[in-house]
């Protein structure tokens, strides 16, 4: 691709996790602490800039008492999850903090966070509506500062065919869901990003369906996978890569990991998503990796490691086969 020498194709070791690891879906949050969920708004916030001019968000510390406050403050690093620690290399964190694809702000991956300054992450609130028992609107920070953190090392596969190996910090999107109890109806989810072309100069452009937008399905949303990230490399999640919180689905192409989430919609039926109503032929809402089905335009069997430059071969599900097959028992 694009004169890149295809030869020294490494081989990694594919991902496994045992089946008894996994966090079962039925492990639900209790009554209360949803109704607890429920409060966020009455909540104030302070915040503690860091890094100014690199791109990092600000971390929330939420003035809710002393215990808060300080929980708020320790956050990152949080814990490396042991069922997501597998013995991978990690990509560089500066290569990976500086190479991005955010539209939003530039189709140029080098230049994202160098224009993101201008970009103001709090207060922030997600939107949360469609088929739920309760139609609510969050704060991100303090749902951040509420929830238990871990750190989880997965590969992450762009579909230009790059890819990285980071260690994410955040929550199960599975846990979030369950708060704002979804009715029996609800089949798809469908997220949006922000809409503010005074602060993201990409979005000025008219080619393009602004704001972003993504879907799952449940099953796939209610994975033990798909995960809500709020930070990178022990750190509160830099603007460039979807701060305040962006989904990650690690057996998807990127562009299925929707940054600076402003929006949850539960649906009944499927939504289209963004490079899908651009083109679906190229960018289907399914989306899995698989490497045995090219783009139109370029190979999938390889990619190229954004540190090293290596290419690797690309595995089925992104390297995930052995968790997500059962969701596509006719693929």
């Amino acid at each position: 691709m694009h004169g890149v020498r295809m030869a020294n194709i490494l081989h990694r070791p594919s991902w496994f996790v045992p089946e008894a690891r996994v966090t079962p879906e039925s492990v639900f949050f209790k009554r209360r602490e949803f109704i607890k969920a429920l409060g966020f708004a009455g909540a104030g916030l302070s915040a503690q800039a860091i890094g100014v001019g690199t791109g990092w968000a600000a971390e929330a510390t939420p003035a809710v008492g002393g215990n808060a406050a300080a929980k708020g403050k320790t956050k990152y690093p949080a814990t490396r999850s042991s069922k997501f620690n597998p013995g991978w290399t990690l990509t560089e964190e500066e290569v990976a903090t500086k190479y991005n694809n955010f539209y939003e702000f530039t189709l140029v991956k080098n230049r994202v966070h160098q224009m993101v300054d201008r970009f103001v992450i709090q207060p922030w609130k997600i939107e949360v509506s469609g088929l739920v028992e309760k139609t609510t609107t969050l704060d991100a920070h303090e749902l951040i500062a509420q929830m238990d953190l871990e750190e989880r090392v997965y590969r992450f596969r762009c579909v230009e065919a790059w890819a990285m190996i980071v260690p994410w910090t955040g929550f199960p999107l599975s846990r979030l869901i369950e708060r704002v109890q979804p009715k029996p109806e609800a089949k798809f989810i469908r997220f949006e990003t922000f809409n503010r072309p005074d602060q993201a100069p990409g979005m000025r452009d008219p080619g393009y369906p602004w704001p972003y937008f993504e879907g799952l399905r449940m099953d796939e949303a209610m994975h033990p996978l798909t995960f809500l990230a709020t930070g990178i490399y022990g750190k509160p999640m830099p603007k460039q890569h979807g701060a305040p919180i962006r989904l990650v689905v690690p057996w998807k192409y990127g562009y299925k990991s929707i940054k600076s989430i402003s929006k949850i919609e539960f649906l009944a039926e499927q939504p289209k998503t963004f490079w899908e109503a651009l083109n679906p032929k190229e960018y289907p809402f399914e989306s899995n990796v698989n490497p045995g089905v090219p783009h139109p335009r370029w190979s999938q069997a390889t990619e190229r490691m954004i540190d090293t430059g290596d290419r690797v071969r690309t595995q089925i599900y992104n390297g995930y086969g052995a968790e997500v097959s059962k969701l596509y028992p006719k693929a």
